[in-house]
C-alpha cells in the first residue's frame, strides 16, 4: 500500500517539457561558442563538429567501459585515441619511444592522479613517498597528493621567466621521491617548463618524470611544425616516462576525455587496480572509475578521426594568429603588460603600477561580453588575467582590442576596490579554523551573495569577491572558497 503522507518526486512531465527546462537553465550560462569565453571551453568553430560528436556520443552512451570483452568497440576506440595521442607526442613506430602505452581517462585531473598513483605504487618499499613539482604545476597534483597521501615538495618559479630552475628541481629530489613533474605548458601563464633538463635530473636520480601536457600539449607539436620555437617536451626527450594530454581541450573533443601515456607497459603496470577477494566479479580497472560511459570516448574518436592531422594543423595556425593578435591588443593599451611572451595558446597579462584594478577590469570586460579568467596574486607574482585562446577567437580579435582599451579606461575611472577597513583587518587576522558558519554567511551577505533557497546567487560584479580572496593567504582562500561554494550548492526542494 502506498503511503500518501510521504513526500515523493514531482509527477513526470512530457519529454519536451523536460528539455525546455534544460534550455531555460542553460540560458544563464556563459556562451560556449562564439569566441568570447577565454576559459573552460574549447571551440574550434568547425561547422558540423558538434553534431558529429553528439551523434557518436549517442551511439555509445550506454556502452560500459568496465568490461572490454563485452564491448570491444570501446576498447578499439580507446586504443586508437591512445595511438593518436602517442603519435602527436613523439611516440610510435620509427621513434625513440616505440613502445608507448596508455589509458583514456575522464580528464586531466584523473590523468594526473593516476600518474602519481602509478609512481607511488611502483615503489611499495617507500613508506613516505614524495613528489617534486614547480609552484606553477596544476592544482590537480596537490589534489593527487592529498588523495593518495603523498608529500609534495614545491619548487618556486622565477618571477621573471615563470619557470622553475632545473637545478632547484634536481636539488629537491630525495630518496623518497617517486615522481618529478613539469608542465608543457603551464596553465596559468602558458609557458613550457625546461623539460629536457628536469627529465635528465630525474633520470640521473632514478626517478620517473611526468610531463603535464593536459592543457596545450596537443597543440605544441603543431605550433613547432608551423615554425614556432617550441622547446623539447615530449617522448623525444630522454627521461620523460609519462605524459598526460586532454582531448577535450585542443583536440576539441567534448568533455571529458584525457589520455595518460607511459613510455612502456612496465611503467604502466602499477596503474591498474585488480581485486578478486570477494564473491562478485573480479574487478580490473586501468583508471579510477569502474563503470564508464562510452559516449565521451566515442565522441572523442569521431572528432579526432574527422579533424585529422591536416585539420589540427589548420586550427593551430588560426589559433597562433589569434594569440598574436590578442597579445598585440594588450601591448597597445597603457597600464597593461604581458606576464610572458606567448609561446602556446595563452595570453596572460597584468597591470602596471599606474594601471587599472585588474578585478574591476575583468568585470568591465564581462559587461562588454568578454568572459576572462582572473588569477589571484601568489608568492610575489601579481594578480593577472588569463585568456585561453581557441580557434573560434580568431574572428573576434579585431573587436577585442577596442573593447579592452575601453574597459581599461572605465576601470581607471571607477578606481580600485577598497575593502572596508574592518573587513581587511578581519581577513588579515582570520585563520581557516576560525571561520564559523555565521561568519561565512555574514561575509557572503556583505559580498552580495544572498542565502536564498536553491543556492546563493553570485553578485553581478565579482571584483569585491576577488579582492577579498586576493587579500587572504592561500589557506584562507581555500577555506573561504569551500564555504562560498557550499552556499551555492544547496538542494532545490
Amino acid at each position: 500500500m502506498i503511503d500518501e503522507t510521504r513526500a515523493g518526486l514531482p509527477a513526470g512531465v512530457a519529454a519536451e517539457v523536460a528539455l525546455d527546462e534544460v534550455r531555460q537553465l542553460r540560458a544563464g550560462d556563459r556562451p560556449t561558442h562564439g569566441g568570447r569565453l577565454f576559459a573552460y571551453v574549447y571551440d574550434p568553430a568547425v561547422p558540423g563538429l558538434d553534431e558529429l560528436a553528439a551523434a557518436a556520443h549517442r551511439e555509445s552512451a550506454h556502452v560500459n567501459g568496465l568490461d572490454p570483452t563485452a564491448f570491444p568497440s570501446l576498447l578499439a576506440m580507446e586504443n586508437a585515441l591512445v595511438g593518436a595521442a602517442g603519435r602527436v607526442l613523439g611516440a610510435g613506430p620509427g621513434t625513440t619511444a616505440p613502445d608507448v602505452v596508455g589509458s583514456v581517462t575522464s580528464g586531466g585531473t584523473e590523468s594526473l592522479i593516476l600518474a602519481v598513483k602509478t609512481a607511488r605504487d611502483a615503489h611499495p618499499e617507500i613508506t613516505a613517498p614524495r613528489i617534486v613539482v614547480p609552484s606553477s604545476a596544476h592544482a590537480a597534483f596537490a589534489k593527487a597528493a592529498h588523495y593518495l597521501r603523498v608529500a609534495m615538495d614545491v619548487v618556486p618559479v622565477s618571477l621573471d621567466t615563470l619557470r622553475p630552475d632545473p637545478a632547484a628541481m634536481a636539488a629537491a629530489i630525495r630518496p623518497e621521491t617517486v615522481l618529478v613533474a613539469c608542465s608543457a605548458p603551464s596553465y596559468a601563464h602558458g609557458v613550457v617548463d625546461p623539460v629536457a633538463e628536469i627529465a635528465a635530473a630525474a633520470a640521473d636520480a632514478g626517478v620517473r618524470c611526468h610531463v603535464d601536457a593536459c592543457f596545450g600539449g596537443w597543440t605544441l607539436p603543431y605550433l613547432r611544425r608551423l615554425g614556432e620555437p617550441v622547446p623539447a617536451f615530449d617522448f623525444a626527450v630522454p627521461g620523460v616516462t609519462s605524459i598526460s594530454v586532454d582531448l577535450h581541450k585542443y583536440a576539441y573533443a567534448p568533455k571529458g576525455v584525457s589520455v595518460l601515456l607511459h613510455r612502456d607497459a612496465s611503467l604502466r603496470a602499477p596503474q591498474y587496480f585488480a581485486y578478486a577477494d570477494w564473491p562478485g566479479y573480479t574487478m580490473i580497472n586501468p583508471v579510477i572509475a569502474s563503470t564508464r560511459s562510452g559516449g565521451p570516448i566515442a565522441a572523442a574518436y569521431a572528432t579526432v578521426r574527422h579533424l585529422g592531422d591536416d585539420g589540427y594543423l589548420r586550427l593551430a595556425t588560426v589559433t597562433r594568429d589569434a594569440v598574436a593578435g590578442l597579445a598585440d591588443a594588450v601591448r597597445a593599451v597603457d597600464g597593461l603588460r604581458l606576464m610572458a611572451e606567448p609561446e602556446s595558446t595563452v595570453v596572460c597579462f597584468t597591470a602596471t603600477e599606474d594601471g587599472p584594478d585588474l578585478f574591476v577590469l575583468v568585470d568591465e570586460l564581462t559587461a562588454r561580453g568578454w568572459h576572462t579568467q582572473p588569477q589571484l596574486s601568489y608568492a610575489g607574482l601579481p594578480a593577472s588575467v588569463h585568456l585561453t585562446v581557441t580557434a573560434s577567437v580568431a574572428p573576434r580579435v579585431g573587436d577585442f582590442g577596442p573593447d579592452l582599451a575601453d574597459a581599461v579606461a572605465a576601470a581607471l575611472a571607477a578606481g580600485p576596490v577598497r575593502l572596508p577597513a574592518e573587513l581587511a583587518a578581519l581577513v588579515g587576522a582570520l585563520t581557516p579554523d576560525a571561520l564559523t558558519p555565521e561568519l561565512v554567511e555574514g561575509l557572503a551577505a556583505g559580498l552580495g551573495m544572498g542565502g536564498e533557497p536553491g543556492g546563493a546567487p553570485l553578485p553581478e560584479r565579482m571584483a569585491v569577491v576577488n579582492t577579498l580572496l586576493d587579500a587572504a593567504p592561500p589557506a584562507l582562500r581555500e577555506r573561504l572558497l569551500v564555504e562560498f561554494v557550499g552556499l551555492l550548492q544547496r538542494p532545490t526542494w
